[in-house]
């Protein structure tokens, strides 16, 4: 055999990329996807946050499933915590506390599932609102926005059960509040709080129902919609920020392959190590501390989890109403917070379409906006999110007047009246903002930037030089359409300046 011939046979690993090509199409997949660009940008990074965070998520949370035992049957515990030898407690608590201190590595993988929910729902929370002023869920992206916001909402409930499953003093309290509110939905509301409960509260099956529900059906669900949230991604096409040679009909970016494959490679090994460095060094949830749950005690300063603070908040601030209609007694004071609850999130959920049906806007969008080209959704986002932060102190209103020296009425007046004046002060205020940096822009457009330095012209009047700004500066503070909030200033533009005939400044057009 030559030489020519035997660099002609096909090598074992070329074998295999045809065997697998002739069954699965993959060199093709491979030309037409591992090439595909993504633009580069910071914010971009907060979607990936969300990826690794839920994959540590499901590498943590199989590894806890090996050494848990969800069932509510007492024990007597017998383990290497002292303190709490020969209480009596549920097997769910028991194993607990075997998984934080006996089996070897468990309290860090513990408190690694722990931080990795807290900073994924954060992350998702941060990954939604970007998307949210910036606009990219606009057609044709209406789908993927809902995907996204479906799993938040079913993040906030999936760390609820997690939370509960370790049947703790804290945990027990929450499921007091959950079993509370079940039976203050009209008419419904106890059979819904005997089939959750199996029972009379806190009952015998409802650690094992949640068990089943954290670690089958909801991560199952959120599995399916990160992949039809991902596929989306590569099918639109990534969205980008105004540039030179960006336009809605391509992407300046890097191919997948290899370049941005090795940067969210790099990027997950860190986001692994910061979560694992976090759990390593803060505590979180010390179950021991808390004791097991006792239906006829109630911890003091309980707390949920900071992303369900303002569902605890809208409880906590609201009066202790209650009507009787045809001899039902309604609980308004938890009946309406149960509804408000979902409503502001739906709020969001819904938003792309309220947008896009009362602007009318029914083209395709692959440029993001800048915030303050947008002012009215920018201030609708901002007050959404001055509400959550106030219910959230309404939330720990015990702690905030402890902390603060506080009336714990006067701290629950000052969150009752701000959850309806802030976010009012809020939409006002940032809208102005908004206005104030397009003018900004216009005059940076208009005039250039300042440079400080001063001169003085032939007839003695002293002026301040003016660097014109470069091209690719002003694309950006110009490729956006002319915003419909400013009407009251119908001459105000942001093109280029032209000049006069005599070159002498810009035209006051």
């Amino acid at each position: 055999m030559t030489t020519r011939e035997q660099r002609a046979e096909p090598g074992r690993g070329e074998r295999l990329s045809g065997w697998l090509d002739g069954r699965l199409g993959t060199r093709t997949l491979g030309a037409k996807y591992l090439r595909k660009v993504f633009p580069d940008h910071w914010s971009f990074l907060l979607g990936e946050i969300c990826l690794y965070s839920f994959v540590v998520l499901i590498l943590t949370g199989v590894w806890l499933t090996l050494f848990f035992h969800p069932s509510m049957n007492e024990v007597t515990y017998h383990g290497s915590y002292t303190p709490l030898n020969g209480v009596r407690m549920s097997e769910a608590y028991a194993s607990t506390l075997d998984i934080s201190f006996d089996v070897r590595g468990g309290l860090l993988i513990r408190q690694l599932h722990h931080w990795s929910a807290l900073i994924f729902v954060a992350a998702m929370l941060t990954h939604m609102m970007r998307h949210f002023f910036t606009g990219s869920f606009r057609k044709p992206r209406e789908v993927n926005w809902v995907f996204g916001w479906l799993l938040l909402f079913l993040g906030l409930f999936e760390g609820l059960f997690g939370y509960s499953l370790p049947d703790d003093l804290l945990s027990g309290t929450g499921l007091r509040f959950v079993y509370g509110a079940t039976l203050s939905v009209p008419i419904v509301g106890t059979y819904l709080a005997l089939f959750l409960f199996g029972g009379e509260f806190p009952g015998h099956d409802i650690v094992a129902r949640f068990y089943s529900l954290h670690i089958l059906v909801i991560p199952g669900i959120m599995a399916a919609l990160v992949l039809a949230h991902l596929i989306l991604v590569v099918y639109h096409k990534h969205t980008q920020f105004a540039g030179p040679g960006k336009t809605e009909r391509n992407v300046v970016g890097t191919p997948f392959f290899p370049v941005y494959l090795a940067k969210a490679g790099g990027f997950f090994f860190l986001v692994f190590g910061a979560l694992t460095l976090i759990a390593a060094v803060a505590s979180v949830n010390p179950v021991w501390s808390y004791g097991p749950y006792r239906a006829d005690q109630v911890s003091t300063g309980a707390q949920p989890d900071w992303y369900l603070g303002f569902a605890e908040g809208l409880v906590r601030v609201m009066p202790g109403w209650e009507v009787t209609l045809w001899g039902h007694t309604l609980i308004l004071g938890v009946l309406i917070p149960v509804v408000v609850f979902p409503l502001l999130l739906v709020f969001i959920g819904v938003y792309p379409f309220l947008e896009a049906r009362f602007t009318k806007d029914r083209r395709e969008h692959h440029l993001l906006d800048r915030p303050r080209n947008k002012p009215l959704r920018t201030a609708i986002g901002a007050s959404w999110i001055s509400l959550y932060l106030i219910l959230l102190a309404g939330g720990g209103n015990d702690i905030v007047a402890t902390r603060l020296h506080l009336s714990i009425n006067t701290v629950t007046w000052a969150v009752r009246i701000g959850m309806f004046v802030v976010p009012a002060v809020v939409f006002v205020v940032t809208r102005r903002i908004c206005l104030g940096l397009q003018l900004r822009d216009r005059e940076l457009v208009l005039h250039g930037r300042e440079t400080g330095v001063i001169k003085r012209l032939p007839h003695g009047e002293y002026v301040e030089v003016h660097q014109p700004l470069d091209q690719a500066r002003l694309h950006q503070l110009t490729a956006h359409e002319r915003p419909g909030e400013l009407v009251e200033h119908p001459k105000v533009s942001l093109d280029p300046p032209r000049r006069t005939p005599s070159g002498s400044g810009p035209s006051s057009s």
